[in-house]
């Protein structure tokens, strides 16, 4: 019996963890979803910001990425010039030019789960000759 009501309470105690568990995973899982559908918004009030310089857009756009920062999303940040980098970068256009294989412009910021994978890869134009 008390070996009986050893594994009883071992298993419940294995049960309690994998629940736990399942629902921060099930958590993380909504949260990206819900981040996915909202980093186009971010796109048009970043392309919006170039445009009109307002200072409440930009306030925006900064508790924008604070917000998705507290969710463990950061932005992949890449400059014209840096050498590509196809596990953070999609091109969408070679460019005729200078230096092979660099980053010739940004179209659309990347994101990734920090210290983790990609979710949305930066899409660039690349020098080629």
């Amino acid at each position: 019996m008390k070996n009986q009501l050893a594994r009883a309470l071992a298993d419940y105690d294995n049960l309690r963890k994998r629940v736990e568990t399942d629902k921060n995973n099930f958590e993380k899982l909504a949260n990206l979803r819900l981040v996915l559908k909202l980093l186009p918004v971010l796109d048009v009030l970043k392309k919006a910001q170039e445009h009109v310089k307002d200072p409440g857009i930009a306030v925006t756009i900064k508790e924008f990425e604070e917000a998705i920062k507290t969710e463990g999303i950061e932005e992949i940040k890449v400059k014209a010039g840096d050498g590509f980098n196809p596990e953070l970068m999609e091109v969408i256009e070679a460019v005729v030019g200078k230096a092979v294989n660099t980053v010739a412009e940004i179209v659309q910021t990347g994101y990734k789960i920090i210290d983790g994978p990609v979710i949305r890869h930066t899409k660039v134009k690349v020098w080629q000759k």
